[in-house]
């Protein structure tokens, strides 16, 4: 095993690009040491040498094998952020089984597998933070066309407290950050609405930063993140 890090070691999936590469760069600039997985190792534009990339695919169920290459390489994990996610836009009524088993693989199984294998180092930590990036839709299902989409983000939201409750007495705690609309490619693909008045990647960047900072006294379990005027988000 390689020298225990200095720094606190933070994991991100979906680091290539949208809220992941922004989260990385934020990340980066605070003085974070960064293992980045994503599908291709392509290091993200604005992420300098320092940082680790490694491949991974949520698909594959790769997770531990990540996690036993950061723990050689950094003797220590601190934190965990799972940004990879996807969507088809259908109902529950029209999508296939196959289409749900890949959001439900890529939204909530394979962040699970990551927080697992990332155990034992955040309860070691002592200050362990995991970050789900969910979505407004983890919190209502606001149209016909993102019912099977908010299906896995609802249970996306069930893990975060799932993982807030196994961890607590260990100084781990979990936030999920639910935005809405997001100036990424997945948001251009399903809404009109101008990218400008959108909220940017960035800002969201700027809240798992927050949280990842709050002392285990003061937990963020959920912030929610809207460029619309909505009734209660």
């Amino acid at each position: 095993m390689s020298a225990r890090s200095d720094h606190r070691v933070a994991l991100i999936t979906g680091a290539s690009r949208g809220i992941g590469a922004a989260i990385a760069r934020r990340l980066q600039d605070e003085g974070w040491t960064l293992s980045l997985g994503m599908r291709t190792e392509t290091r993200p534009e604005g992420i300098d040498a320092s940082a680790h990339v490694i491949q991974h695919d949520c698909l594959k169920a790769d997770e531990a094998g990540w996690v036993d290459v950061v723990r050689e390489r950094f003797g220590r994990i601190d934190v965990v952020i799972c940004s990879a996610g996807v969507m088809t836009p259908k109902s529950v009524i029209e999508a296939t089984d196959d289409e749900l088993d890949r959001m439900w693989e890529v939204n909530v199984k394979s962040p699970r597998r990551l927080i697992r294998a990332a155990w034992p180092q955040l309860c070691e930590s002592g200050r362990g933070r995991v970050v789900l990036l969910a979505s407004l839709s983890g919190k209502r299902v606001k149209s016909e066309t993102s019912g099977a989409y908010a299906m896995t983000k609802h249970a996306v939201m069930a893990l975060n407290h799932g993982v807030r409750q196994a961890g607590w007495r260990h100084g781990v705690r979990a936030t999920a950050v639910c935005p809405g609309f997001v100036a990424t490619d997945m948001a251009r693909a399903i809404t009109d609405h101008p990218a400008e008045e959108m909220t940017q990647a960035e800002d969201v960047a700027r809240l798992v930063s927050l949280a990842l900072e709050t002392p285990n006294e003061a937990a963020v379990a959920e912030l929610h993140v809207n460029c619309l005027l909505e009734e209660f988000y």
